[in-house]
C-alpha cells in the first residue's frame, strides 16, 4: 500500500497511469467508428499484448532485484506495445502517444528509492574530513550517484538495504550525490558523461585510503558492465567477509 501510494502521488508515475487509461477511453470512442475487420484484428492484438506483458512482468519479478527496475523495465515495453496497437487504429494517434511519452520523459522522471537505511548522506567535503581526519570505522563503502541517472534511480535500492544488513562499528556505509557536487567526480576519478559513464560508482576506502572500486579505472573498460544487484555488490565488496571478521573481533 506504501509503494501505491508514493506511485500515485509521483508525477512519472501518474503521469504514466492518465496515458494508458487514456488509451481504453480512446479504445471504446473508436469501436463505434472501426471497421469489423479492423475491430477484430485489434482485440486480438490486445489479448496477445496482454499475455506477452504479463509474461514478461512475471520474469522481471523474479529476475530484478528492486521495485524500480522492474517498474523502468515494465513501463518501457508497455509503452512499446501501446504504439504497436494504436498504430493499427490510426498512425496519427501513435505519433500523438510518442510525443506523449516524449513530454512525460522531458519533464519528469522516475524517483529514486528514498530511504537511506543506515548510510550516511556526505558532502565530499564531510568525506574527506573522514577519511582524513579519522573516524570510528575503519572502512567506508561509499556510493557515489546522481538522481538524473537512470541507472543509478534502478539501482537506488540496494545499497540502503546492503547497509542495513552490514554496517557495524568497524564498517559504514556513505552517499555523495554528484548532481549537487559535481565537481567532485574529477577529484575521486569518476566519469559523469559520454559512452564512459560510471554512474553508480562505488570505492570502498579503508583508514581513509581507497583499496577497491566498481567500475575499476580502466581507460579500455566497457561503457557496459554488470548489472548493479545487492548480491553481485556484497560479493565485489567481500561484505560476508567483513561482517565475519567484525564479528570474530578480527
Amino acid at each position: 500500500m506504501e509503494l501505491l501510494n508514493e506511485m500515485v502521488s509521483e508525477p512519472y508515475h501518474l503521469l504514466h497511469f492518465l496515458a494508458f487509461f487514456s488509451y481504453f477511453v480512446i479504445r471504446t470512442s473508436a469501436a463505434q467508428i472501426l471497421s469489423p475487420q479492423i475491430t477484430h484484428l485489434l482485440f486480438l492484438r490486445e489479448i496477445q499484448a496482454a499475455l506477452a506483458l504479463g509474461v514478461f512482468a512475471a520474469i522481471k519479478v523474479v529476475r530484478e532485484e528492486t521495485w524500480e527496475a522492474f517498474i523502468s523495465d515494465t513501463l518501457f515495453f508497455a509503452k512499446i506495445f501501446l504504439l504497436a496497437l494504436t498504430s493499427i487504429m490510426d498512425y496519427h494517434l501513435t505519433l500523438w502517444y510518442t510525443v506523449l511519452f516524449t513530454v512525460i520523459y522531458i519533464f519528469t522522471q522516475q524517483p529514486a528509492f528514498k530511504k537511506l537505511g543506515t548510510c550516511s548522506k556526505l558532502t565530499p567535503l564531510q568525506l574527506e574530513s573522514l577519511l582524513t581526519e579519522g573516524s570510528t570505522s575503519k572502512l567506508w563503502l561509499v556510493e557515489f550517484r546522481a538522481a538524473c541517472s537512470p541507472s543509478c534511480i534502478r539501482s537506488s535500492r540496494c545499497f540502503p538495504e546492503l547497509s542495513i544488513t552490514y554496517s557495524n562499528k568497524s564498517f559504514s556505509f556513505g552517499i555523495v550525490d554528484l548532481g549537487l557536487f559535481p565537481n567532485a567526480a574529477e577529484y575521486f576519478g569518476i566519469s559523469l558523461y559520454g559512452s564512459m559513464g560510471q554512474l553508480p560508482a562505488y570505492i570502498l576506502f579503508s583508514h581513509g585510503s581507497e583499496v577497491a572500486r566498481y567500475p575499476e579505472l580502466d581507460v579500455e573498460a566497457k561503457a557496459s558492465h554488470s548489472p548493479i544487484t545487492k548480491r553481485f555488490l556484497s560479493q565485489y565488496f567481500k561484505l560476508d567477509l567483513h561482517l565475519l571478521e567484525y564479528i570474530n573481533g578480527k
